[in-house]
């Protein structure tokens, strides 16, 4: 559905982009995750045909953004970080006008509002004035507004920004219903909106693709976590001579046992595990718990910004 390759983009001395290349396949839901003044909106903006790049290539649905700009915008429902209202208009008013302005049929526009309608859940505020709805329905008409057409392509700009609990659960669950019928990025510098809706991540910092997987790979490590029922003498020193491992960290585990965080040589694989549950089993240690450890996306995100020194 998205196919970008080496995309940059400067504003004066300051590099937005650098060589950014990503894919994203048909019925994805990908998060763009950054911090603020990472790229994240300029990477939006490119590929919705509002911002010209100083290279690269980008293409949706196999059309070329920079050569064909209004075929793409006919295939991309867009919500921006500030949805495009008119207060005074009823939310019926605004939704017939954006209708027109998407050319779709007159003898189609009912259908395609009601089924707009319907999927974001403002059937009882069609009458009500924008300017009077809470942010979060007010949100929901921004939504309404970019699936009005039945897009291919559904694109967010931090959609929960400035929402309430409630009203950001209800979005995500609004997202995920979208999501049977169109492809979706949303980019966001909220870690746990990732978590609760996305399989995959792609992280940038500093105008850079960090990493770019699926967050159950993110999350994976050739670490692993020994707890044991008490504390003994040399555990440590015990781990650290296992070639498998390359350090040994101690801590205190959640329930207060005394635990080891022990981190893998990358090239032994997942021979780390059977390596200190052998040496446990040697030395009688009363184990209580071994696992293999993994990382919050909020971890990951912490490795790579310090890695990339961000200055946003």
């Amino acid at each position: 559905m998205i196919d970008v390759s080496e995309l940059s983009k400067s504003y004066g001395a300051i590099q937005a982009l650098r060589d950014v290349t990503f894919s994203i396949a048909d019925g994805e839901i990908v998060g763009l995750l950054g911090p603020n003044g990472a790229g994240k909106t300029t990477i939006i903006k490119i590929l919705t045909g509002y911002l010209q790049p100083d290279g690269g290539v980008v293409r949706v649905n196999g059309l070329d953004v920079l050569e064909q700009p209004r075929e793409v915008q006919a295939q991309i429902g867009y919500l921006p970080e500030t949805a495009p209202l008119y207060p005074e208009l009823t939310v019926q008013a605004y939704l017939m006008m954006m209708a027109e302005l998407r050319q779709i049929p007159v003898a189609e526009q009912l259908a395609a509002l009601s089924a707009a309608v319907y999927a974001t859940g403002l059937q009882a505020h069609l009458t009500r004035p924008i300017g009077q709805l809470s942010k979060g329905f007010r949100q929901r008409v921004g939504l309404a507004q970019a699936i009005l057409h039945r897009p291919k392509l559904l694109i967010l700009d931090e959609p929960t920004v400035g929402l309430d609990p409630t009203q950001i659960v209800e979005i995500r669950h609004l997202i995920r219903r979208l999501s049977r019928h169109s492809t979706i990025l949303f980019s966001t510098h909220i870690l746990s909106e990732v978590e609760a809706l996305c399989d995959r991540a792609i992280i940038l910092i500093n105008g850079q693709i960090k990493a770019d997987a699926r967050l159950a790979e993110l999350a994976a490590t050739t670490n692993a976590v020994l707890v044991l029922e008490k504390a003994l003498p040399d555990v440590v020193g015990a781990l650290r001579e296992l070639e498998q491992a390359s350090d040994v960290e101690p801590f205190t585990s959640t329930d207060g046992f005394p635990a080891y965080r022990i981190f893998g040589q990358p090239e032994t694989g997942g021979a780390l595990g059977p390596a200190i549950y052998d040496l446990a089993r040697a030395h009688e240690w009363p184990v209580r718990e071994l696992r293999r450890d993994t990382r919050t996306l909020e971890m990951v995100f912490n490795e790579l910004a310090t890695a990339g020194e961000v200055t946003a």
